[in-house]
């Protein structure tokens, strides 16, 4: 029997998911807090590996005291991954890991922070995440200096490097500084909105100033001050990762939050 034309609109459409959940959040609880834990713990350990490899006993007091003398850190740098690839690669790979891991983290840190001084949160959260992206753009040269040193010698790698820092280290443009500068407002921003909103008391909040002072640029030597500033930032960031994890943080859940819920500030509070 010959069936007529399908009528049009009556045949199998494609069709939308039922709406789930109108508070869902970016990235979300398991991811923001996995990030909150991960995020400072392996940024740390690239910080530490880095530190390892011009201390760990490859190079004489003397030979440190050269580097120190000279006015980039590139040719300790350069230096230490000839000594020892393997080690260096290690630090560099946890040190980029650690920021792609990070902007989530403080995504989550402002979504926090948002739900009680939104426009600090967006700009502070906005202008952190920004300045770990330029992380990885110092990671690729950072990859490329060291390829050079290993096929060229360190005497040409570190001439070349010194002699075009500025160029290789600012990027095009200078994209990758500019946003790289953005570290320190975008953490004054979120640390006074981390203090305004409640969810750090002023110890944590100074804190976290200390770690978005940390440089940035191309072939950086870590030092021992810079591990007790990121050992810092695993104090303040782990133990929320935990609780947003377990669903303790009350501004991450769905629904308004109780009337009244007003929190006192005090000068003197962790």
């Amino acid at each position: 029997m010959h069936s007529g034309p399908t009528p049009a609109g009556s045949g199998r459409r494609w069709r939308t998911p039922a709406l789930v959940d109108r508070d869902a959040w970016f990235p979300g609880r398991v991811i923001g807090g996995a990030a909150l834990v991960l995020g400072p713990l392996v940024w740390w350990a690239g910080l530490f590996l880095r530190y390892l490899a011009l201390h760990s006993g490859a190079f004489t007091a003397g030979q440190l005291a050269e580097f120190a003398r000279q006015p980039f850190a590139a040719p300790s740098q350069l230096a230490a991954y000839l000594a020892n690839p393997a080690l260096v690669t290690a630090g560099y790979a946890c040190f980029a890991a650690g920021a792609l891991l990070l902007w989530p983290a403080f995504a989550t840190l402002a979504h926090v922070v948002a739900a009680r001084v939104p426009l600090l949160a967006c700009w502070g959260g906005t202008l952190v995440v920004l300045s770990l992206f330029a992380r990885l753009y110092f990671a690729g040269v950072d990859q490329t200096a060291f390829h050079l040193a290993a096929s060229q010698g360190f005497d040409r790698a570190s001439d070349f490097v010194q002699a075009n820092y500025q160029g290789i280290s600012y990027g095009p443009w200078r994209v990758a500084v500019t946003a790289h500068a953005c570290q320190y407002l975008g953490t004054l921003l979120l640390a006074i909105g981390a203090f305004r909103s409640g969810t750090f008391g002023l110890g944590r909040c100074l804190l976290l100033l200390w770690a978005g002072t940390l440089w940035g640029g191309v072939l950086k030597a870590a030092h021992l001050a810079d591990l007790f500033e990121y050992g810092a930032l695993c104090l303040v960031l782990v133990p929320l990762g935990v609780r947003v994890l377990r669903d303790r943080v009350a501004e991450l859940r769905a629904g308004p939050g109780p009337n009244g819920d007003i929190r006192s500030l005090r000068l003197l509070s962790w």
